[in-house]
């Protein structure tokens, strides 16, 4: 039997026992799904390759406390997700979230037209959702630019069903409050 056929509860104990051969086909069976998590949070392909190597750090010294190796995958991206919105979440203390990058997203993916008018209200709502509470801006780009329904922004955010509901439809409100007063 070779090792891309042995079962994850395999490849794990190897781990623990600090096989090398063992963590680089983990690595290799989970790094692609783990990057795609985190860039959809922090939409910077170089600090989400660094979370998800950092992630897999972790989840490899921390392998002795998953208590089921049915669900590491759950629980590797459920570090990937906690250390993408931790960055997220300092970097929008400290002003660093790059808004032409996400910009440059929303006008590739919804084919918003090169006008100035287009533009210039796409400038406006960017910097208002810019300008929300971390949560509400994290919430609101998850749902309407990156497409996450309810379910998945609860597992992403750690928060209840009806918590996201409720952020998201407060962030709206917030948004729309923020956009009528700059008109």
């Amino acid at each position: 039997m070779t090792s891309t056929n042995q079962d994850i509860e395999q490849l794990l104990l190897q781990c623990n026992s600090g096989n090398q051969r063992a963590q680089l086909e983990v690595y290799n069976r989970y790094n692609k799904a783990m990057y795609n998590t985190a860039i959809r949070i922090v939409k910077d392909s170089y600090k989400a390759e660094d979370i998800m190597q950092e992630s897999f750090l972790t989840a490899f010294t921390k392998l002795k406390t998953l208590e089921d190796s049915q669900l590491f995958g759950a629980w590797l991206k459920r570090i990937v997700v906690n250390n993408s919105i931790a960055y997220y979440n300092k970097s929008t203390r400290q002003k660093e979230v790059p808004l032409d990058n996400i910009m440059y997203k929303v006008e590739d993916n919804i084919g918003i037209e090169e006008s100035n008018q287009n533009s210039q209200k796409v400038k406006e709502i960017m910097t208002a959702m810019k300008s929300l509470k971390p949560n509400y801006s994290l919430g609101l780009s998850l749902h309407l630019i990156e497409g996450y329904d309810y379910e998945e922004i609860c597992e992403i955010m750690n928060i209840s069903y009806a918590n996201c509901r409720t952020m998201i439809s407060r962030a709206k409100e917030s948004l729309r409050k923020k956009l009528t007063q700059s008109v």
